[in-house]
């Protein structure tokens, strides 16, 4: 598939070569390109455009950026996206610093992020996943414990599947939670996953869901 990922960090950049070591084309959509020079050094293969230029190349879309600019770079991307499954990597975290290693988030209990993007642009296919992982486990973890389980949820069932296999390619168990309402309850898992790493300096680990 062509996948345009919006954003040029850290998770941006390990999305992105994820998708292209399982044989997707891919755009990053940026407005700082000097952030992929060393990247591409090594990922020469993918192209680089604007937010609105990853968004007319993608099939799907992947939003990678800080939770803070994530309905600027949607409003820049467009009316391209309207249509496409969208992953939303995003969690809304303050800048605040963590307390005793809890991340602060600028949304409220009954709000989640995912719900006010879904609220601004409706005519996205917006699919919560990768939010609650570090960039270092995203694509194809490995743990002694077996395939990790990425929590998912988003109101389009057509836009999940294609975001489930997407997924299961990246070494996955998928748990589809819901509607997006269920992402009051996943974007929170970002906190739980970042406290080992804020205090025990331990950030290789994922969830599980068992039955």
């Amino acid at each position: 598939m062509k996948i345009g990922v919006l954003g040029s960090g850290g998770v941006a950049q390990v999305l992105a070569a994820g998708f292209l070591k399982h044989g997707h084309s891919v755009m990053m959509g940026t407005r700082d390109r000097t952030q992929l020079l060393e990247w591409l050094v090594h990922n020469p293969q993918a192209k680089v455009g604007a937010p609105s230029e990853a968004a007319a190349f993608a099939e799907v879309a992947v939003l990678a950026v800080k939770g803070t600019a994530a309905s600027d770079v949607l409003r820049i991307a467009g009316a391209s996206l309207a249509g496409k499954p969208v992953i939303d990597a995003t969690n809304p975290i303050a800048d605040d610093s963590p307390v005793n290693g809890v991340l602060k988030f600028f949304t409220r209990h009954d709000e989640s992020l995912m719900e006010r993007l879904q609220r601004e642009q409706p005519e996205l296919r917006l699919v919560k996943a990768f939010n609650s992982v570090g960039a270092a486990c995203m694509v194809n973890p490995e743990f002694k414990g077996g395939k990790p389980t990425m929590f998912i949820c988003g109101n389009d069932q057509a836009a999940k599947r294609t975001v489930a296999a997407i997924l299961d390619q990246f070494g996955w168990e998928v748990a589809d939670m819901g509607a997006v309402e269920a992402a009051r309850a996943i974007e929170p898992l970002c906190m739980l996953w970042c406290i080992p790493g804020f205090l025990r300096n331990d950030w290789r680990h994922a969830f599980k869901l068992l039955a």
